[in-house]
């Protein structure tokens, strides 16, 4: 026997469906969402509608220069950007930030601080969190009541449930469950996400062709991080967000990392890592708190005039990256590799020992056919993807059943 779908479920899918497609194309006529979502134009006339009147929706008017053999010009369906609201934190090395994001996308208010991670108390980071978000929330110009979620990611692993951090080697303080705090702080629903993940989120939507079912997004950063997509899904651990590609050993016994364990990755090929070598210390050396950006375009300007230590550092980072990319690719086959960060402004001085290290792995079969993609700033990114991801659940979980469970979830607390 079949089993039926539910009217108010398939209702409820159909909203998501066009909601996503308004959301993807920007500024749809009613017959592209038909075409993008296969639903019937009388289905998606009636859910527009529907979204129109709840205010969730707004027609835009066609160009007037459409050929007359057309016919009428089209009208076209947006988000309504005051529809919600939601709050995107990031928490990275020394750094915080928060941007208020209309239901359009786009950020319509931001803050940035610079902080003293390594150094600050457990209640003082969690302060500065609480102030940041406070300090947006009472902007007179912001309607409170429209604030639907808060997305909040840091440097390191949190937990499987997105409301914890359990580690970061941007702080001494462990097991600091952030999205609770911020909700009972502010009664408005949150999460906690890795910062990589949320980079692998903002890079498959930006370009949906070359990052689809399997892409890898890399932290090229003081620290090493990873995003992994694999068929179609984010990759996160049983108990964790995973990930942690900098923490992978390339060494045994190795050069010292922040995270003091010994050759890890991010040992050769994190910030404060080139930096050591070019500086030929030790490896035993205790990792620098941190190296400015300016420091390292430096270092990189040197290794591109001359064959010194800095060449050499940049060439020992190419080869921890490139074996563990190696391995990884032992397991899932190659795929698309997005480097972001300061420091992939010189992958043309890691990139050479980086295929040379892949094609010495299993791996490495087909490193040929691998392409990279390089982008300098990776806080754009984490900040799309919290958006993206603190949006997603509006679209699904307030907005799609429908004008009643709008009127009850927005601005409250629902998990």
């Amino acid at each position: 026997m079949s089993v039926g779908i539910r009217h108010d479920d398939l209702r409820r899918r159909n909203r998501a469906m066009v909601i996503s497609a308004v959301r993807r194309a920007g500024q749809p006529s009613r017959t592209e969402i038909a075409a993008t979502t296969g639903l019937s134009h009388s289905t998606i006339s009636a859910i527009s509608s529907d979204l129109i009147q709840e205010g969730i929706l707004t027609e835009i008017k066609a160009s007037e220069t459409v050929s007359m053999k057309r016919g009428r010009p089209q009208v076209g369906l947006s988000l309504n950007p005051e529809a919600a609201a939601v709050l995107a934190v990031v928490l990275s090395l020394n750094f915080l930030s928060v941007a208020v994001i209309d239901y359009a996308g786009q950020v319509v208010a931001e803050e940035q601080r610079r902080l003293d991670t390594l150094t600050m108390s457990r209640d003082e980071l969690i302060g500065e969190c609480v102030a940041i978000v406070r300090r947006r929330l009472e902007d007179p110009d912001l309607d409170v009541q429209s604030v639907a979620r808060i997305a909040l990611a840091i440097q390191g692993i949190t937990d499987s449930h997105a409301r914890a951090m359990l580690w970061s080697p941007i702080t001494p303080q462990t097991n600091i469950a952030f999205a609770d705090i911020l909700e009972r702080e502010f009664g408005i629903p949150a999460i906690m996400e890795n910062d990589c993940n949320m980079m692998a989120v903002a890079l498959r939507w930006r370009d949906p062709d070359r990052y689809r079912d399997d892409f890898i997004a890399i932290l090229l950063s003081h620290g090493i991080g990873m995003g992994l997509v694999l068929k179609g899904e984010l990759f996160t651990g049983t108990h964790s967000s995973g990930g942690e590609f900098g923490h992978m050993i390339h060494r045994p016994g190795g050069a010292l990392c922040r995270c003091g364990r010994r050759g890890c990755v991010e040992a050769y090929a994190g910030n404060y890592a080139i930096w050591r070598n070019a500086r030929q210390l030790s490896e035993n050396a205790e990792p620098v708190a941190d190296v400015s950006d300016a420091e390292m375009r430096a270092l990189a300007a040197r290794a591109r005039q001359t064959d010194g230590p800095e060449r050499e550092a940049y060439r020992k980072a190419g080869e921890a990256l490139g074996f563990g990319l190696g391995s990884l690719f032992a397991l899932i086959d190659p795929a698309p590799v997005a480097m972001v960060g300061a420091s992939a402004a010189a992958f043309d001085l890691i990139e050479p020992a980086l295929r040379e290290a892949i094609a010495q792995t299993a791996g490495g079969h087909h490193s040929g056919s691998i392409s990279f993609d390089t982008e300098t700033n990776e806080l754009p990114l984490i900040r799309e993807g919290c958006a993206l991801r603190a949006l997603s659940f509006v679209d699904q979980e307030i907005f799609a059943p429908g004008t009643q469970a709008r009127a009850s979830s927005v601005g409250k607390n629902v998990a």
